[in-house]
């Protein structure tokens, strides 16, 4: 029985689900290079050390319990390091009581006991470590000493009564003043020294966030009943004044102007003093690309007006910064690509920006590129791009943006076609942040050019005023997991200022992302694109205006701009509209390593809105990510629920960051 595309997507990500499940259970089976965690083996035997290896063996066996052991253990981090004879070795172990206990501690186990068997000889808290280090020095050249932490948690403490008050007036805070919600702590609850920090740590948190900014807690006092494994904690907190934000000070800067800084503050005097918008002073400030590092100091006190003084401190990086890049697509062939970049040209952090790429343009006409001799100039694709950026016009929040481009390029490669396009390029801009969030972009554009395909050659001037808004409350760049994301455009090409061709080409993207936990271990993310052109028939429009769809960055699993309007000889020859749409699940696994699951839809429309009457095609694929400090390394595989004649059955993708 034929499916349809929705019930075929649906099915495929139930199933994409179930294999979730199965991996968050089983995914240390594999343990692709070492990725998942495991254990390194002793060091080989020598007659000048004394290799070990360590084993935890815990009463009932929490896995919460082992795993904080490991953490706290020296033995443990050093069991690739052997210690140089017996003694060594003991002292090591030694050393371990303390912190061990303090961890079991910090789990709520107060009546924990432990103790390291060496060899098989007892070692506890209090005894003689003459035995334990001479059976220690009896495997030297001859085996690894079997080393065993033997430990006992004991019951589990729990909290009984807790305690909250003012520091100032010894009286308790009400429920209006610290909602439970902030405490997060009830009578009952496992009596953990991380918890209780933690409880501290929100509390601080939530009167900070009211614009008080001298917050701060003065005491914590948990008193443990061992008999009865109960716990009662109390808290001391002093929630200081409401004050709102004074002076802001700028210093670190020696070539920037500081005024250039101060224009990505968005802060003012008088402003209420919140935790986010130093956060975000701070996320602005750092896009000022002449600098290396930002840092937002408070003051410990405040000002003779009731105030909280703030200090931005910056550092500045090399001014100048070149480039080179090599890189190969299944798709596009080889290309390379090399920049140079000034960060500072004039002392206002005024970025110029040079960069070349050349790349081998694929062919569009049937033939195929086999060996070197059948290599020919319009083979060669490529693309020089200028770019200056003046940030904060006379210390204001206006930035002056000028970009020249000369390209030639050429697409398709396959039975759907594609275009060949020459074309040069200038534009200015003149953009005004209204905040770290949100900003707005009009200015001028020239662009002459030429681009060809089966619909014929189009010779083409056109000249416009584009404008733009961008709103991104998100908050990481490559891996969000909350905010959202929208990017609209209108780029009108008037005949009366000369263009050639009199259209207005439109374009909107939205994204959202909504983390399920606090952790934010699971998140769903979701984007829709739309692309409208009007005031010109589709033979009229330049192909490299025209919309397309499919690709890593569209309908993953369709072949690259393969999607869209059939004209001669079966090639797609792009459309006046585009609608485009994503569905993710973003699942960790682990701290480093995710899978995806997703659904993606979309197609280009001959008319100039999407025509809902048309064809749109889905897909759908599972991805897995490698998350590392700079963002997840993303890999992706996808299949057409709908696939047409010459579609590959499934498409592979790499890239670093989310697919949006």
């Amino acid at each position: 029985m034929q499916l349809p595309p929705w019930r075929k997507a649906v099915l495929l990500s139930a199933g994409l689900f179930c294999i979730t499940g199965f991996a968050s259970q089983d995914a240390r089976a594999f343990d692709f290079f070492g990725l998942f965690g495991s254990r390194d083996t002793p060091p080989a035997i020598s007659p000048s050390t004394v290799p070990y290896a360590l084993t935890f063996q815990v009463a009932g066996d929490p896995d919460d319990v082992e795993r904080a052991l490991e953490n706290a253990s020296t033995l443990y981090r050093l069991r690739g390091d052997a210690p140089v004879d017996g003694d060594a070795l003991v002292r090591r172990a030694q050393a371990d009581f303390g912190p061990l206990l303090d961890a079991l501690w910090g789990l709520g186990y107060y009546n924990a006991n432990m103790v390291f068997e060496i060899g098989g000889t007892v070692l506890r808290i209090d005894s003689d470590p003459t035995a334990a280090i001479r059976v220690a020095e009896s495997y030297r050249n001859r085996a690894v000493v079997p080393v065993v932490a033997r430990v006992d948690p004991g019951v589990l403490f729990e909290l009984r009564d807790i305690e909250v008050s003012d520091a100032r007036t010894r009286r308790p805070f009400s429920a209006q003043e610290l909602p439970p919600r902030v405490v997060k702590l009830e009578p009952g609850d496992p009596a953990r020294a991380a918890d209780l920090r933690a409880a501290q740590a929100r509390m601080v948190d939530h009167f900070r966030a009211q614009s008080r900014p001298l917050a701060k807690a003065v005491a914590i006092d948990p008193v443990v009943f061992h008999p009865t494994r109960l716990m009662d904690v109390s808290y001391s907190l002093d929630p200081g004044p409401i004050a709102p934000i004074g002076n802001i000070t700028v210093t670190g800067t020696q070539n920037v102007d500081p005024a250039v800084v101060r224009s990505f503050i968005y802060l003012e005097p008088g402003d209420p003093y919140s935790p986010d918008a130093l956060a975000d002073t701070r996320k602005s400030v750092g896009t000022i690309q002449a600098l290396s590092s930002v840092r937002i100091r408070e003051a410990e006190t405040l000002d003779e007006y009731g105030r909280l003084p703030i200090f931005v401190e910056v550092t500045e990086r090399a001014p100048r910064v070149v480039g080179f890049s090599a890189r190969y697509s299944t798709i596009d062939g080889p290309a390379v690509r090399g920049y140079w970049e000034h960060r500072n040209l004039f002392g206002g952090a005024e970025r110029l920006r040079l960069e070349a790429d050349i790349f081998l343009a694929p062919r569009n006409d049937g033939t195929r590129i086999k060996r070197v001799g059948d290599l020919e100039r319009s083979d060669i694709g490529g693309r020089f791009r200028a770019s200056f950026l003046k940030p904060a016009l006379g210390g204001t929040r206006n930035d002056l943006l000028i970009d020249g481009l000369i390209e030639r390029d050429r697409t398709g490669g396959d039975r759907y076609g594609g275009y060949t396009s020459r074309l040069i390029d200038g534009t200015a801009f003149i953009r005004h942040r209204f905040s770290s969030t949100f900003s707005a972009q009009a200015g001028f554009q020239v662009q002459r050019g030429q681009t060809s395909d089966v619909l014929g050659q189009i010779d083409y001037l056109v000249v416009g005023t584009p404008a733009s808004l961008t709103y991104d409350s998100t908050d990481r760049p490559l891996d969000p997991t909350q905010g959202f994301r929208i990017n609209a455009s209108v780029s009108p090409y008037p005949e009366f200022l000369g263009s050639s061709v009199g259209m207005v080409v439109s374009r909107a993207t939205a994204s959202t992302y909504y983390a399920l936990d606090e952790d934010a271990r699971y998140i769903l993310a979701g984007r829709i694109g739309l692309g409208s052109i009007t005031g010109a028939d589709l033979d009229e429009i330049p192909a490299n205006f025209r919309f397309f769809a499919g690709g890593g960055g569209s309908v993953r699993g369709f072949r690259y701009r393969s999607l869209g309007p059939i004209g001669p000889l079966g090639q797609v020859v792009g459309g006046r509209s585009l609608l485009e749409a994503s569905l993710e699940a973003r699942i960790k696994i682990t701290d480093t390593i995710g899978i995806v699951p997703f659904i993606d839809a979309g197609g280009a429309f001959e008319s100039s809105f999407p025509d809902f009457s048309e064809r749109i095609r889905v897909s759908a694929g599972l991805g897995l990510r490698y998350y590392t400090a700079i963002g997840p390394i993303r890999l992706d595989i996808a299949a057409p629920l709908d696939r047409r004649p010459g579609d590959k059955p499934l498409s592979l993708y790499v890239s670093i960051g989310q697919a949006f």
